[in-house]
């Protein structure tokens, strides 16, 4: 089973077989729009957002080094936190944060940015589109999959010029489309994928009884 039509692609190129599509999910309940602001009240608007863990395969430099308006926030701790930190100084980083904080974060950014290159999913945007947050990201496995045509957010080879434009979404259109990646839609998929697998086991086993 594999998260994205990218990778059932690029793994059925390199001679995989039998290979079914199960997603990912997010818990609309805890990632959804909400009241209020957790973020110090000086921070200019918009505010362009990363969450995730503060490493260098995580590319957030090419974040960081966008000439955006408002101000840029790192949700998430990592090997790279203290580090970029000094390096940056106008862009405010929280830390690690869980639950009902981590959503609240999520829901007071403008945009969400997705620097990744190497990311096969990317289930952080997920979460951002449930809180109504709008997603930027270079064109590439991961934003291709979750993003791609949906409108939900801006996929392009300049980051600036999609998280600029990513302000122009609807929030509510994005909650609707993270409405597709439900937990209870993830099970329903795994499910159908063991009833395939399992008739596909007795199609082929009943087949070579015959043949004998």
């Amino acid at each position: 089973m594999v998260a994205t039509r990218s990778l059932e692609q690029d793994l059925r190129e390199r001679g995989f077989k039998n290979l079914m599509r199960w997603s990912r999910g997010v818990d609309e309940q805890l990632f959804k729009p909400y009241e209020g602001s957790v973020l110090p009240a000086d921070l200019p608007r918009p505010v362009f957002m990363y969450v995730g863990r503060v490493a260098v395969e995580k590319n957030i430099e090419a974040f960081l080094n966008l000439k955006l308006k408002g101000s840029k926030v790192v949700v998430g701790g990592g090997p790279q936190l203290e580090v970029l930190r000094r390096q940056y100084a106008d862009v405010h980083f929280t830390g690690a944060m869980v639950g009902e904080v981590l959503a609240r974060h999520y829901s007071d950014g403008d945009v969400f940015v997705f620097p990744s290159l190497t990311d096969t999913f990317g289930n952080v945007m997920l979460e951002a589109l449930a809180c109504g947050v709008p997603v930027a990201a270079f064109p590439v496995m991961g934003p291709l999959d979750v993003i791609g045509d949906t409108g939900a957010g801006v996929l392009s080879e300049n980051l600036q010029e999609a998280a600029e434009a990513a302000l122009d979404i609807p929030r509510e259109h994005c909650r609707r489309i993270a409405m597709n990646y439900t937990w209870a839609a993830s099970a329903r998929q795994f499910l159908d994928n063991c009833i395939r697998a399992r008739d596909l086991h007795n199609t082929q086993f009943a087949e070579a009884n015959a043949a004998e």
